[in-house]
C-alpha cells in the first residue's frame, strides 16, 4: 500500500461515520445517503490522487457532500430538459427547464418563463468559456466531472472551480429576476 492510499484509508475511517451522520440528517432515505456518502468518497480518492493532492480533507468532504445533497434534491425537482440545444446558426443556445412556470399556466406565467429563460441565457452568455462550458456539460447535458476531467485533461479540482464560479455568477445574476417576478 503506498503513503498516499495509506493517506486516504486514514481520512475514509475518521470521517465516515461523521460525514455519513450529515448526510442522513439531510436526507431522508438511508439507500440515498449511503449512495452520496459513496460517491463523495469515490470523488475523494480521485481527487487525492491527483498532484495537487487536497490539504484540508474534513473540509473538502462536507463542502462536496453538501453539493451533493443539493444535486440530488435539484434533480428531483427538475422537469425534464426540452430540446438542449436548439441551432441558431454559428452559435447554440442553453435551454433549461428548471423551475421554471409551466408553459401552460396561462399568460403570466408564460411572461415569466420567457424573462427567465432570456436572463439565464444571457448569464450564461456572460460566463468566460470555461465555466461556461463546465456549468452546461455537468448541469444540462449530465456529464460527470471525472469524465470531463479524463476528456479534457483538466483537473478535477479546475473543473469544479468554475464550476462553483458559474454558479455564483448565475445565481447573483438571475435573483433580482425572480424577486422581481415575485412582486
Amino acid at each position: 500500500m503506498t503513503e498516499k492510499d495509506s493517506e486516504i484509508s486514514a481520512v475514509v475511517v475518521r470521517e465516515r461515520s461523521r460525514l455519513g451522520n450529515f448526510i442522513r440528517k439531510r436526507v431522508g432515505n438511508a439507500a440515498e445517503a449511503e449512495d452520496i456518502l459513496q460517491d463523495v468518497f469515490y470523488e475523494f480518492v480521485e481527487e487525492y490522487r491527483l498532484p495537487d493532492s487536497i490539504e484540508q480533507a474534513s473540509a473538502w468532504l462536507f463542502k462536496v457532500a453538501r453539493n451533493r445533497i443539493v444535486d440530488r434534491f435539484r434533480k428531483k425537482k427538475e422537469v425534464a430538459l426540452n430540446d438542449n440545444t436548439s441551432d441558431t446558426g454559428d452559435e447554440e443556445e442553453y435551454w433549461l427547464d428548471l423551475e421554471l412556470p409551466s408553459p401552460d399556466a396561462g399568460p403570466e406565467a408564460e411572461y415569466a418563463r420567457a424573462v427567465l429563460l432570456d436572463a439565464l441565457r444571457d448569464a450564461l452568455a456572460e460566463l468566460p468559456d470555461a465555466q461556461r462550458t463546465v456549468f452546461v456539460e455537468h448541469e444540462l447535458e449530465g456529464r460527470s466531472f471525472k469524465e470531463m476531467s479524463e476528456q479534457s485533461g483538466v483537473a478535477l479540482s479546475t473543473l469544479l472551480s468554475r464550476k462553483h464560479a458559474a454558479v455564483l455568477h448565475l445565481r447573483r445574476r438571475l435573483q433580482t429576476i425572480y424577486e422581481e417576478l415575485e412582486d
